[in-house]
């Protein structure tokens, strides 16, 4: 929502008419920032992504006439995916009781050796999707070594998870969900835990080890002078997962996922080149695990590429700068072809493709032969799915929101889904707090989500809402990944900034078969951002498609811009 104007004006203004609220310690010194949108980022007008394994499309086209889109047919059982009945009861108690279009097209895949990318809708079962199939390769394949050191998270089993995630409530939300598939005994069948924020290394070694990038790597580093940990760790982990995977290979992670992978690929050569000699091979020492200090910062066209035999060959051979400053070898250099021994799955609501730096373009450039499931509704509008798009002024912004919220509160109450639950989104912490006191000055209540609130009042203020209902205010913090259950309204009180995000937010509902509603407040300066949303929707395109290549769709929003304010400067 743009109310520039609004920006230096007191909220006071804007609520002299409603009631005032006790205690409020904000509403002295808030203001209510609507700031303009900034242009869509643009997400990709690529083709969709390679269908090599499209399965989920296919069969919500063949089940959309019987179907509601989200479950497989019901000859799909998870025993016939190639489950254990042990695995398939342990989900049937958590209520899972048939999988999804998404988890029966990747679960094979997973099972399998190939490296899988996961591209599909928000809500589509993606977490169960990667992690159902890893625990039974865990099930199938336990050790019952006994070791004597807590701190090794490695020893004592063959094969290790490690799953990245790009912050920390995502982390614990997936140990969440892989500790709840449990056996006949009440135990889970393999224990994860998490490596994030301010849970260190686990005293009790898991099987699925959850972690942020950040802190894996100062935990492998910083906290483990004498290598135990990390040597026997890497050699350990066999199955990696990347969830939010368009996070982690661009932005502020790009760095820490490339050394990570360039880690694990290097323990990759080096058991090649063991099993080619018939002996162990083992680093020398710890600067062989620390990849060199040009590579650091090297784009992810270095990283090696992965022949159709399996092998993988490296990217580049070429030295790179600094490559052998205090002695160190240059990992691309120490074997060009080695054999496979990790598998790689990358899960993503969002998967930009254009251009060599996307997500998707990297990924299609580091694992050429990976096997892709798309969701069926990826990057498009969920059927399941009403949107309400509202017009708004700085005169009428306020009373617009406040419909929006009544709106989606005075639904009926489904006895078996819960309270009503309805997430309304901003841009910015402050217009957040804003919105939190309007909603309280007029006996809503609401409970407050965003990035500068403490862990733990986060996680509080998200388990109340998960429990009771009532009314989210919040940023994108809780845009991502994490999973609510029967939200049934989102509304944007700022539209969204970029395509992505928008995806993210009106993922929040509509989840797992669910019906919901969006209601979208915008004004003139995101009326050509909507019209082409919308022309999106009524095509039946992906969103990134209704946005040119590049910049130009930016170019063009400036250019508009321009023209309007030259008649008043020829006017002065």
């Amino acid at each position: 929502m743009a109310l520039s104007h609004l920006r230096h004006a007191p909220l006071a203004l804007r609520l002299a008419r409603l009631p005032p609220l006790a205690c409020s310690s904000h509403a002295a010194r808030r203001l209510l920032l609507f700031a303009p949108a900034r242009p869509w980022r643009l997400l990709s007008t690529a083709s969709r992504p390679r269908s090599l394994a499209t399965v989920a499309a296919a069969e919500a086209d063949d089940a959309s006439a019987g179907a509601d889109g989200f479950f497989a047919e019901d000859s799909t059982t998870w025993k016939s995916l190639g489950l254990s009945d042990r695995l398939a009861s342990a989900l049937q108690g958590t209520g899972l009781a048939r999988p999804s279009l998404v988890q029966a097209a990747c679960i094979p895949h997973v099972l399998s050796t190939n490296d899988v990318i996961v591209a599909a809708e928000t809500g589509s079962g993606k977490t169960h999707g990667y992690l159902v199939p890893l625990i039974e390769k865990l099930c199938s394949k336990s050790s019952s070594t006994v070791d004597d050191d807590p701190q090794n998270v490695a020893a004592g089993t063959d094969n290790v998870v490690l799953v990245l995630c790009p912050n920390v409530m995502l982390c614990e939300q997936v140990v969440f969900m892989a500790n709840s598939l449990l056996d006949v005994s009440g135990e889970p069948l393999k224990r994860a835990a998490a490596v994030c924020g301010p849970k260190g290394w686990p005293a009790v070694r898991p099987d699925i080890l959850v972690a942020t990038p950040a802190a894996l790597l100062n935990y492998l580093f910083d906290y483990d002078p004498e290598r135990r940990r990390r040597e026997k760790f890497l050699r350990h982990v066999k199955f990696i997962v990347f969830d939010e995977a368009d996070m982690l290979l661009c932005g502020s992670f790009e760095n820490q996922v490339i050394r990570l992978i360039h880690m694990l690929r290097f323990d990759e050569k080096l058991l090649s080149r063991a099993e080619d000699s018939g002996k162990e091979v083992l680093p020398e020492g710890s600067d062989e695990y620390h990849e060199d200090s040009g590579s650091e910062s090297a784009e992810f066209s270095d990283v090696d590429e992965e022949n159709d035999d399996g092998h993988v060959q490296d990217g580049s051979v070429k030295p790179v700068e600094n490559a052998h400053v205090g002695g160190r070898k240059d990992w691309r250099r120490v074997r060009k072809v080695y054999k496979r021994s990790k598998q790689y799955i990358f899960v993503a609501a969002t998967l930009p493709q254009s251009g060599k730096k996307t997500a998707g373009g990297v990924l299609k450039r580091m694992f050429p032969s990976a096997v892709w499931v798309s969701g069926a509704y990826l990057h498009r509008h969920n059927p399941r799915l009403e949107r309400r798009w509202i017009a708004v002024t700085a005169d009428t912004q306020v009373d617009a929101l406040l419909d929006a919220v009544k709106y989606g509160l005075k639904g009926e109450v489904d006895q078996e889904l819960g309270p009503n639950r309805t997430m309304v989104f901003t841009n910015t912490v402050d217009a957040a707090n804003s919105v939190f006191d309007i909603l309280r000055r007029v006996g809503i209540p609401c409970i407050l989500y965003h990035r500068e609130s403490s862990l733990e009042e986060r996680t509080a203020n998200l388990q109340s809402f998960r429990e009771d209902g009532g009314v989210l205010v919040c940023t994108d913090a809780a845009a991502r990944g994490l999973d609510v259950p029967n939200v049934s309204h989102v509304i944007q009180a700022e539209f969204a900034a970029c395509a992505v995000d928008f995806l993210h937010r009106v993922g929040r509902t509509a989840r797992a078969g669910q019906s919901g509603i969006v209601t979208s407040l915008y004004t003139d300066a995101n009326r050509d951002l909507v019209r082409a949303v919308r022309q999106a929707e009524e095509l039946a395109q992906p969103v990134e498609r209704a946005f040119s290549r590049k910049r130009s769709f930016r170019n063009k929003l400036k250019k508009q811009a321009r023209l309007l304010r030259e008649p008043a400067t020829l006017l002065s």
